[in-house]
């Protein structure tokens, strides 16, 4: 979605999409993250220990490394993959424990806000 955002008394258009609870704003090349979940939500969410069995992409970026394979047993918060986004390297984390489902990307992809990177099958509990 389209936002305009104030910046140094001058307004502008900036780029916006919530994913998860997060706000993430693109603006002048950069891309900022705001927690947009209410405060009586967090509370609740802190303590019910949600997750996701899907990685998506942050930031608008390119895909430099995938670190797992499909059918592969992961641990919660190991690396999956690595994208590139405004000269910076960042390292996308499994939020729970299982097995590679799916791998939606391959090296070298340019990937859009949001987009599917990885699907995890929950382990069995």
């Amino acid at each position: 979605m389209e936002i305009k955002i104030r910046h140094q008394g001058v307004d502008h258009k900036a780029e916006a999409q919530v994913i998860k609870d997060t706000l993430w704003v693109h603006f002048n090349g950069r891309t900022f993250a705001v927690d947009a979940q209410p405060q009586s939500r967090r509370r609740k969410k802190a303590g019910a220990g949600a997750s996701s069995d899907t990685v998506l992409a942050p930031m608008p970026g390119k895909v430099t490394k995938i670190l797992v394979n499909v059918g592969q047993e992961i641990t919660k918060g190991q690396a999956v993959l690595v994208m590139e986004a405004m000269k910076m390297e960042y390292t996308l984390k499994a939020e729970i424990a299982g097995k590679i489902a799916q791998i939606e990307c391959k090296t070298g992809d340019q990937v859009v806000l949001g987009k599917t990177m990885v699907k995890i099958e929950p382990a069995k509990a």
